[in-house]
This record gives C-alpha cells, structure tokens and sequence, in this order.
C-alpha cells in the first residue's frame, strides 16, 4: 500500500457545453512526489485542480486520491490535503495574522512556531489588515497556512504569481523541506525554470490533453543541446551532419555555435574533436526549450522548423 500513488487521474474529461476544456486526461503523484504540472492559461490546469478538489464534477473519467473518489468522498480528502490557488481573495476586515490562524483552524490545525518561523522567512506583517495587502502579501498568507498545515498531499495552483524573487526562493525551499519529509506536492505554474528547480516528474499539458509526462532527463531526448566551439581545422561540412541545426559563425576563424539533437550528439562531438578542438560550450536543453517545442510545433508559421 505505501507505494500506491497519492493521486492517480484516468480519462479525466472536462466539458462546458460543446467546449472540451479537458480531452482525455491521465497522470499520477506518489508518495514523496513533487510533480509539476505545466502549460500556458487556458490549457486546462485550473480545471483539473478544480476537479480534484471536488468543485467541478468531471464529465467522464476518474480521479482518486487517497484512493478515494474526488467528487464523492471531497470533504474526507480535504482533511488530509492543503490548497494555495493563483489568486488569493481574503476577509479585508481582518489581519493577515487572524487570517493564518482561522485557515490553521477551518483545517484542524493551530498556530505554532512554525508558524511564525515561516512569518519571518516570508518577511509578512500579520499585524496589517487584509485589504492594505498587495497580491504578493495576500499569497503570502495562503502560502504560511498551507505549509504550517501537516497535510499528505499539497496542491499549489501557480502560487507563487506576485513574489518577488526572494520570496519564490523561501516557497522552493519550503517545498523541498516538504519534500525530505514524504509529502507529495502538484504544483502548476507556467514558471519553467520553478518546476525544473522542484520537480521529480513534470507533465505538459496542451488544449486539454497531456502531450508529455516523465522526469526532465527523460522529456530531454525530445530537445537539443546548444554547442559552441572553436577549432584548429575548418568545419566546412558541419552543417551537412545528422542532427545539426542552426549552425551560425561566431567571431573568429572556425568558430560557430549550432544546437544537436541528443540522439547524435557523440557523433558531433567525435566530429569537432578530430577538427582538433581549442574551445568547446554545451548547454543541456532547458524545460523552456521543451515546453517551446510543443506549443510550436503545430504552428501553421513554423515551416517544419
């Protein structure tokens, strides 16, 4: 049973009328998991966090967590789970204090020191009334409720929208403290380089469907490695070798950058080594690079590129 996944989603279907706001859905967290969920607004993010938390009622299709039924069995789920949506809307009569501590409360916790400990990372004035707070105050709230809350499983819907970078990096650490304890985290964002600091697996979900999911290592054989280098001897008929792309002159004699598909990448290299190298860059393709590649690849302007 301890390796039954957290959340597991199959054929999820979503639809508004005629519109098909989620196609045919499936992925799954395990135990322990931080899984990114990632695509552009409007790909259907919000409307599968919406389904699991038990506020859209699926069309078809099945979502389990806990192994229990989304929909059915919502309000025993939500006692052993902690939300952080987008965009936070509190009681403007309140203090951001009394606030932390009526979440803590609705959710069978209490204030504690870590409560405070995670006031102070935040850097947030609890004193100060809700409406005085800015977006990025508003999500601090929500962010120090949820990881002050001892839930199995945390779901945060682009959380972080409104920090500034001091404050992304205080979320990032406190994922990966919940991460050394055993929790499983889904966290949605359209801040690649967020997911790829965080994430074990990643799913890529486009127009309702997911296009990819497994971890970056394995999503990279999709993308390419950006070469520079520099050699003794000319490389007149690099352009012409399976696998290169791009391949641009840079200052200086024999000196070009160019990106290689992964699957020919040892070919290249024996290739520019034998050129007798002087200087040689790679950089390993980025979750962006990948993400690009999907919401680009149908484009009717994109010429097969």
């Amino acid at each position: 049973m301890a390796d039954e996944p957290v959340l597991k989603i199959t054929h999820l279907q979503k639809r508004f009328g005629k519109f098909n706001a989620l196609a045919d859905i499936d992925f799954e967290v395990g135990p322990g998991e931080v899984f990114g969920f990632i695509g552009p607004n409007g790909a259907g993010k919000s409307t599968t966090i919406r389904v699991l938390l038990g506020i859209l009622r699926a069309t078809s299709g099945h979502a389990l967590i806990f192994g229990q039924d989304v929909w059915r069995e919502s309000v025993a789920i939500h006692k052993r789970l902690a939300y952080v949506p987008g965009d936070v809307y509190l009681w403007p009569n309140l203090s951001g204090g009394e606030i932390i501590d009526l979440f803590l409360k609705l959710n069978g916790g209490q204030h504690t020191a870590k409560t405070d400990a995670l006031i102070d990372k935040f850097e947030l004035d609890p004193r100060k009334k809700a409406r005085t707070y800015s977006k990025g105050n508003r999500q601090k709230v929500a962010l120090i409720a949820a990881f002050s809350t001892d839930a199995d499983f945390y779901i945060f819907d682009e959380p972080t929208s409104g920090l500034d970078p001091l404050n992304e990096q205080t979320f990032q650490n406190e994922v990966l403290a919940l991460k050394q304890q055993g929790k499983s985290v889904l966290l949605s964002s359209h801040i690649l380089s967020e997911v790829e600091k965080m994430c074990d697996r990643i799913a890529i979900i486009r127009e309702g469907r997911i296009v990819e999911t497994g971890t970056l290592a394995e999503m990279r054989h999709l993308t390419r490695t950006t070469v520079d280098v520099q050699t003794q001897e000319a490389l007149t008929d690099l352009a012409t070798l399976p696998g290169v792309h791009g391949v641009t002159a840079r200052h200086g004699k024999n000196h070009v950058s160019l990106a290689v598909d992964a699957d020919q990448l040892s070919v290249v290299m024996q290739y520019l080594t034998q050129r007798q190298l002087l200087t040689l860059t790679t950089t390993p393709p980025t979750l962006e690079d990948l993400f690009m590649r999907y919401y680009t690849a149908d484009e009717p302007h994109d010429d097969g590129k």
